[in-house]
């Protein structure tokens, strides 16, 4: 089973110059932290943000693709961990035939995003999330530090 979440916020990571990609279900009763890249933490933030960039980015151009082809994502699911790493999987529709791609969980948020398809994750997922120092990480968070995503 899953549960839908939705984007709470893009953060810097102090110790490294990954992003934190915040993920938070729809009853703010789970997080889910997901470290990603620079340019993958830009790409969402920039989807959260509403900033059309001059040239399309990849996740513009995938979405022109899917849409041209008359392709529609039906969701997005963060499916899967598997050492420390999450997966994804984006569920397809291609005129009534239903198709799945897997995914970085980053690229499958991003195009989320630019689509306004809902976003899941598996309950097996938020079981494995916990790390020893993640409830330690996760009380830090200072609201300001989410800046407009707040919500």
């Amino acid at each position: 089973m899953s549960i839908r979440f939705r984007v709470h916020g893009v953060l810097a990571d102090t110790n490294s110059e990954a992003q934190i990609v915040i993920l938070r279900d729809e009853k703010n009763l789970e997080i889910l932290p997901i470290w990603v890249g620079l340019s993958e933490g830009n790409a969402i933030r920039f989807a959260l943000e509403g900033i059309l960039p001059p040239r399309p980015m990849t996740h513009d151009l995938l979405r022109n693709v899917l849409e041209n082809f008359g392709v529609k994502i039906v969701k997005i699911v963060v499916s899967e961990i598997k050492n420390n790493t999450y997966f994804a999987t984006v569920y397809l529709n291609a005129r009534g035939t239903e198709l799945t791609v897997d995914a970085r969980p980053s690229d499958a948020i991003a195009l989320a995003l630019r689509t306004a398809s809902p976003l899941f994750v598996t309950e097996e997922v938020l079981k494995r999330k916990s790390g020893e120092n993640l409830d330690v990480w996760l009380e830090k968070l200072n609201p300001k530090d989410f800046g407009k995503y707040e919500t």
